[in-house]
This record gives C-alpha cells, sequence and structure tokens, in this order.
C-alpha cells in the first residue's frame, strides 16, 4: 500500500483485517460481513485451508475476489477452483514433490514417515510416498502420533529401526519443532536424512542451527536469494527485526499484485482484474518466472533447501543452502492432471 502512495486509481486503498481463529464458520461470517456491509473488493491470507475453501465460494456467489496465500489444500486451485479465486504461494503436492523427488534422485531411496493423526498429516505423508515411489523410492514404514504431541521417542527409535536412509516429518508448527529437538539429540540429524513436509525459516530460527541442522524441506522463497529478496527482506527487518517467511513475502506479493492489475484494467472489477492478472508480466521479490494459470494458480519458481551447519552460517539469518531450483512448471500440478472445471 505504501509502495503505491495510499492509493489506486486515486481511491485510498483500505487495509481491514480479521482473525478466523482457524475456523471456517468464523472466517466465513467475518467475510460475509465484509462483502455484504463493508463494500470489501479481496480478501486474501486465509491461513486456513477450511477457511480458504468457505470464504472463496462464498466470494465467488458474490463475484468478488479471493487470494490464497496461507493455505496449502491442492483443491484450492484443484476441484474447488472458482473464476474469482488465485492461489498464491504453496500447496501441498507442491511442498511434497519438491522435498521429496530431488532426494530420491540425489541417493536418499529408502523414507520412514513421521505423520499428525489427523487430515494435514494424513495429506502430507499420502503425497510423499506417491512422490517417493515415482522416483524410484520406498517408503519402508510409518508411525503417526495423536496430535498435539510432545514425546517423539517412541516414533523416532521405530524410524532408526527401520533402516531407512531419510526420515520425514509430516506435521508443522511446535509440534514439528519438538520432534526435530528430539531427533537432535538422538543423534539421527548425523546418521539419517531428515526431510520436513512444511517448515520456515522461523522454525530454522527458533529450534537454532545447532538442533535444525541438516535438515531438507521445500520453500517457495528465501530472503538471501538474490539483490531483489534482500532488498525486500532488509526492508522488512527494519519493521519487525525478523526476515520474511515465504508466507510473508508471498503475501506482499498477492496484494501488490492486485494493485497492479486493478492500476492495469483500469477498474476493480473482479472480471476485468483477472483478466489483467492472468495478462501481466509477474515478477517481484518473491515470485520468480511466474504465471498466472487458467485454475488461478500462481506456478512459480519453488526451491529445495537444506539448512546450514551452524559453522557454515557467515550472518544473523543466513540459514539456508540452496540444494536445487525447481521450475513451477515441474512444482505443481500439472494442468493435464486437473479437475478444474476451468482447465480445457
Amino acid at each position: 500500500i505504501e509502495e503505491f502512495g495510499g492509493k489506486v486509481l486515486g481511491k485510498p486503498i483500505e487495509l481491514v483485517t480479521a482473525d478466523h481463529q482457524n475456523k471456517a464458520d468464523i472466517g466465513s461470517a467475518r467475510a460475509r460481513e465484509w462483502l455484504d456491509r463493508d463494500g470489501v473488493d479481496v480478501i486474501t491470507e486465509l491461513g486456513n485451508s477450511a477457511v480458504a475453501l468457505a470464504t472463496l465460494k462464498l466470494a465467488a456467489e458474490k463475484g468478488r475476489m479471493t487470494m490464497v496465500t496461507g493455505a496449502g489444500a491442492t483443491r484450492i486451485s484443484n476441484e474447488d477452483c472458482a473464476p474469482t479465486n488465485v492461489h498464491w504461494v504453496y500447496d501441498t503436492y507442491a511442498l511434497a514433490k519438491v522435498g521429496t523427488q530431488p532426494l530420491v534422485q540425489l541417493g536418499a531411496k529408502s523414507w520412514y514417515f513421521i505423520a499428525a493423526d489427523y487430515s494435514f498429516g494424513h495429506a502430507l505423508q499420502n503425497d510423499g510416498t506417491s512422490f517417493i515411489t515415482a522416483a524410484g523410492g520406498k517408503v519402508l514404514g510409518a508411525s503417526r502420533y495423536a496430535f498435539p504431541g510432545t514425546d517423539f521417542a517412541s516414533p523416532l527409535l521405530s524410524a532408526q529401526g527401520s533402516g531407512a536412509n531419510a526420515i520425514v516429518f509430516a506435521t508443522a508448527g511446535n509440534d514439528l519443532q519438538n520432534a526435530i529437538k528430539q531427533a537432535s539429540e538422538f543423534g539421527l540429524s548425523k546418521s539419517h536424512q531428515l526431510v520436513s513436509m512444511l517448515m520456515s525459516i522461523v522454525d530454522v530460527h527458533g529450534l537454532t542451527l545447532n538442533n535444525a541442522q541438516g535438515m531438507h524441506y521445500a520453500e517457495s522463497f528465501y530472503w538471501d536469494l538474490d539483490e531483489e529478496s534482500r532488498a525486500f527482506a532488509r526492508r522488512f527487518f527494519e519493521r519487525f527485526k525478523k526476515m520474511p517467511t515465504a508466507l510473508q513475502a508471498g503475501q506482499y506479493s498477492a496484494v501488490l499484485n492486485y494493485l497492479r492489475a486493478v492500476e492495469k484494467a483500469g477498474s476493480d472489477d473482479v472480471t476485468e482484474v483477472m483478466a489483467a492478472l492472468k495478462s501481466m508480466k509477474i515478477h517481484d521479490a518473491f515470485a520468480r518466472n511466474a504465471t498466472l494459470r487458467p485454475d488461478g494458480k500462481l506456478s512459480h519458481d519453488m526451491y529445495l533447501v537444506q539448512v546450514k551447519a551452524p559453522e557454515e552460517s557467515k550472518y544473523p539469518w543466513d540459514y539456508y543452502k540452496i540444494v536445487q531450483t525447481v521450475p513451477g512448471e515441474r512444482s505443481f500440478m500439472p494442468l493435464a492432471e486437473s479437475k478444474c472445471s476451468m482447465v480445457k
């Protein structure tokens, strides 16, 4: 908003926010108020897949736009795609594929899953298993634990005893950090490749490099990728005293390109804005080699990263080695496999 001088097409840009508390009914109720009463043009972030799916359907019915940046369900731009929605940052398909297949090709042929026992953990385990198998690897076993969890000794010992090269965590947040800390205490980071299905730079920061070193996972943004990403990150750091995550950089990118599209279209009409977005070259501190597909998915580069050892880190937040850059056309579900009604 600041970059646009607070206005677009001569009109003030207003930001309103609400906490959906990870509940679809609360999220959709607030979205309905915004759309029916407050004249909101676009709803974004939506960092929960159930909230995102409920809100994008509601917005589509009312001819308004949604930009999902914080939720990862593949169906957001697949079975439940909408002509008024875009899916901007990542999905579970890309996270699972980029986080596993390159490692199989680099020699990790046998795998063991430690997964949270609910739909999110199941989806990541199932997606990861299919990509590992397709690349020629084998999944030797899996442990599912009751979410949330604190004691990972039993699943870690099972993983260690399986003979697998790689141990993969299909969970997130505090559970992921606890599991990685305990894996480090068991010495597994020295004997196995440790992989996360969903992790961010703030997880690494919280864990410290001593505990997180050697972890592999898929990322959609790294602040230290190049000068353009570093310039954005420095501005972010001035405000928040930490480097931006992929979700924060992706949220910036979505709003920036929405405003660019309004400017190009000369209108905030959702049909005209969507047409402008799909015709634009999309490039910013987050989006590289990006195109907006017919299903609303932003196709962009993804990265397989490895967390550095403490002695490899040269300055604050110098946490990643980019193992492989994977283009969007190889990261996200091919349109030929899509169930989206907008894909011909």
